[in-house]
């Protein structure tokens, strides 16, 4: 698009930028104290190129879902920036979000609960342009057609319910619904949690594949490592709504500096990296509320390595060895 701009180091043209983005909840307290606020994501920066993909990891809790609903426009930033093709989304008219809405698509967890079971495949792919273009019948017909050859489904799948299909077929037909409107970004959801390994794989390779056809960009969220390690260029490791390390996937991947990050790899097999993860780390304790987190750093009631400074203040985000680490200890431990 010629209203998208180029990052600060002229690289690829992101599809969508957020910063400082962050999400708010006020919670009941009772009807004569003042609610409290929950803070889902506390000011969280990224972008993801044209036909990249951004992994955002992190434990149940952490605020990727939130996240996600930001970015596809289900929910409104309390603060911070959200950029999607170069147009501001807090400030954007109705008209213009309508529009943007159409540029950014989601694919849900849960390939079961997704697809309507009253509504024929053909149906259910065809919704999206009967609501949002002026196609007649036919040519909405041979779009869903030419959709699900592309996400490799036959033409007699059309006219079948979504009961008569596997998960990884279902899958499919979700991905296919998500690429109707020709979006230049795709949020994917846990997109392959509910699939058996073996699916998992094929999913994938079908959503590289049309990432490499069609010039998409994911935002992936996941807790699975492994899917991550398949399928993302850049990952961005969250804790308690906060971005504690952001970088290329192989840096991070390779020698993770953040001890949360470290124990997060050093728990899946095969992902240990080298250096500070090689023996397996183990996460004691319970993720802190975020109606009440620590004072200083967010992991600092988990870590290992917890000074009283981390106790006390809070680390920013600071380039070190090729990624962004919030971490006093980071250049220690590395």
């Amino acid at each position: 698009m010629n209203t998208m701009r180029k990052n600060e180091t002229g690289g690829a043209v992101p599809v969508v930028s957020a910063s400082h983005l962050r999400r708010d909840y006020a919670i009941s307290n009772g009807f004569l104290r003042r609610p409290d606020k929950l803070q889902a994501v506390g000011g969280v920066s990224f972008e993801v190129p044209t036909g990249q993909t951004l992994a955002i990891v992190g434990e149940s809790g952490c605020g990727k879902s939130t996240l996600a609903r930001m970015v596809t426009l289900i929910e409104q930033p309390t603060g911070g920036n959200l950029r999607i093709g170069g147009i501001d989304v807090i400030s954007a008219s109705a008209q213009e979000k309508q529009a943007l809405r159409q540029k950014v698509q989601l694919v849900f967890q849960n390939p079961y609960g997704s697809l309507n079971p009253r509504k024929r495949i053909g149906q259910i792919l065809e919704a999206p342009l009967e609501i949002n273009t002026l196609l007649n019948a036919v040519q909405r017909a041979d779009k869903a057609q030419s959709m699900l050859a592309l996400v490799g489904l036959r033409p007699e799948h059309y006219d079948r319910y979504p009961h008569m299909f596997s998960g990884g077929q279902r899958q499919r037909i979700a991905i296919a619904r998500a690429l109707m409107l020709n979006p230049s970004l795709v949020v994917a959801d846990e997109p392959v949690s509910a699939l058996d390994v073996s699916i998992q794989a094929q999913v994938l390779n079908l959503l590289s594949d049309l990432q490499h056809d069609l010039g998409i960009g994911y935002l992936f969220i996941s807790h699975d490592l492994g899917v991550v390690r398949h399928i993302a260029h850049h990952v961005l490791v969250m804790y308690l709504g906060h971005t504690v390390e952001h970088g290329e996937k192989e840096v991070i991947f390779s020698r993770p500096l953040h001890p949360y990050t470290q124990a997060l790899l050093g728990s899946t097999p095969g992902l240990s990296g080298n250096g500070p993860t090689r023996q397996r780390k183990v996460l004691t304790g319970e993720l802190p509320s975020p109606l009440h987190p620590p004072p200083g750093c967010v992991f600092s009631t988990r870590c290992p390595h917890a000074t009283d400074q981390c106790k006390r203040e809070r680390p920013e985000l600071h380039p070190l060895q090729g990624r962004l680490v919030a971490c006093f200890e980071a250049a220690r431990l590395s």
